[in-house]
């Protein structure tokens, strides 16, 4: 008996723990309009495999909500709470069943003790697969001579973990710089380090090789990489670059090259290769792309201007120029396919899609360093049609740019600061054949308005990864702070 009542007292108990854990709703007001959520998951569409999209009220005087969700194919989930919290297994379920259909959203949300019952609103779930394991990207605090804590992270885009591949703990505070792999691949990779134990670090083939980091005969360090399809070659730019602030302007501060060049490196060689096409002593070029097939490089170009008096005058052009693999230099023919002096504005980071349909890219008043530019927008260019637009569909009054693409072209990822101005984030966002976007959705966090305000970093170069990198920060840590660099060997292509 005392057994049977004590299973009573904790059914009781737990009872009592749900009902003050969380209100339901009673006495509902119904309203005509949209619940205003953090962050704004309204009509956004999502591939099915992606982490549960949890959101709060964006006021902060509500103190629960009450939300329901249910597919067109059927299934349903709910949850009741200070914020929505789905069960991961059952949103995977749910998603894998309504595949390409749509999920019904309704939510009631609780202030000054008053349930309120807004409109219900939609998801789109896809039926483009997003076949990526996770992300790769840098996490990095403001800073602008002196940087602190940060590192190079991964996350799994089906739930919320998040690990770090290497810290700059492991090699005394160095800077960590971008990582690059080819094409979503983790045993294909390069990053760089900036400090006392500057280097370049390159995977191939699985195996980490550190090269020496800065070489007087590329006339600075390897900076922007990208790789070549067949992973034997990766094209970097030499940046020589400064910094200077805004006294009154909406920018706060400027970052630009006083030179920079391109430079197509070969891994198996150890040889830099330089060709005068791409390193003119007039201009400088910047941003290295190779195109799907690997027959192409793209760049990005402008002539050598007065710096900094002149800052706001340099605007880049979209170049390429012919590859051949064979023997790993260009052509020597450039051709111009967005010209500055014609549109008045500036290109940087040139991203192709895969499937060589399209080329994205970020278009600003001037300049290259678009993560401090508002102006900042995504372009699409066709590379059927030689025609190119801003996306609209996906641009904000804020800086939008880093992007990278899916490897099956219909999915592509980018850093914003439409949050709040300070902070860029990363979003996602499906393209389909004719070139248009959905609206872009935040990467999902557990808590996200709790996770997203305590974040004072940046992400920044973000990228898909097809599998977890596999990376032992100790022994690189170790081999960073080495005296140990394999040296490269520069190689002049003249024409």
């Amino acid at each position: 008996m005392r057994k049977v009542l004590s299973h009573i007292g904790f059914a009781v108990l737990m009872i009592w723990v749900l009902l003050a854990c969380s209100s339901r709703p009673e006495n509902v007001q119904v309203v005509d309009q949209l619940p205003v959520i953090y962050p704004d998951y309204v009509g956004v569409t999502v591939p099915v495999g992606i982490a549960p999209l949890n959101f709060s009220m964006k006021d902060d005087t509500f103190t629960d909500v009450d939300v329901k969700i249910s597919g067109k194919k059927g299934g349903n989930l709910h949850t009741n709470g200070s914020f929505a919290d789905f069960d991961i297994d059952e949103w995977h379920e749910l998603l894998e069943q309504n595949k390409g259909a749509q999920l019904v959203v309704s939510v009631c949300a609780q202030k000054d003790g008053k349930w309120i019952k807004y409109r219900d609103f939609t998801i789109q779930v896809s039926t483009f697969s997003l076949d990526e394991w996770g992300i790769t990207y840098r996490r990095i605090p403001p800073s602008y001579v002196l940087y602190s804590h940060m590192g190079l992270y991964q996350r799994c885009l089906a739930d919320f973990e998040e690990h770090a591949m290497i810290e700059n703990s492991q090699v005394h505070g160095n800077c960590m710089n971008c990582h690059t792999q080819n094409r979503t691949n983790p045993n294909q990779l390069v990053f760089h380090v900036r400090g006392n134990h500057g280097a370049t670090v390159i995977r191939t083939l699985g195996r980490d090789e550190v090269l020496q980091a800065r070489n007087d005969s590329l006339g600075g360090s390897m900076v922007y990489p990208y790789w070549h399809p067949n992973g034997r070659y990766c094209a970097f730019s030499t940046n020589k670059t400064a910094q200077v602030f805004h006294m009154s302007n909406n920018k706060r501060i400027e970052v630009y090259d006083m030179a920079s060049d391109v430079f197509v490196y070969d891994t198996r060689e150890h040889v830099a290769i330089k060709d005068t096409f791409l390193m003119k002593k007039d201009r400088m070029e910047n941003i290295p792309v190779f195109s799907p097939d690997g027959k192409r490089l793209y760049f990005i170009t402008t002539p050598v201007r007065d710096l900094p008096k002149e800052y706001n005058k340099v605007k880049y052009s979209l170049c390429q120029v012919s590859f051949d693999e064979a023997t790993g230099r260009v052509g020597n023919q450039v051709d111009t396919l967005v010209n500055a002096h014609t549109t008045g504005k500036s290109v940087t980071w040139p991203r192709p899609s895969y499937d060589g349909r399209f080329l994205m890219y970020t278009q600003l008043d001037y300049g290259y360093f678009s993560v401090w530019h508002p102006e900042a927008d995504l372009f699409l260019l066709d590379l059927k049609t030689g025609e190119s637009r801003p996306m609209d569909e996906v641009n904000s009054n804020r800086s939008e740019s880093l992007h990278n693409w899916s490897t099956n072209s219909r999915w592509f990822l980018f850093t914003s600061r439409r949050d709040d101005g300070l902070y860029t984030r990363v979003y996602f966002s499906s393209i389909d054949e004719r070139g248009h976007a959905t609206k872009p959705f935040l990467l999902p966090q557990r808590n996200p308005k709790e996770y997203y305000r305590r974040l004072l970093y940046s992400y920044n170069t973000p990228d898909f990864t097809s599998s977890p990198v596999d990376m032992d920060a100790r022994e690189m840590g170790r081999m960073l702070e080495s005296s140990e660099r394999q040296a490269i060997q520069a190689l002049q292509s003249l024409f």
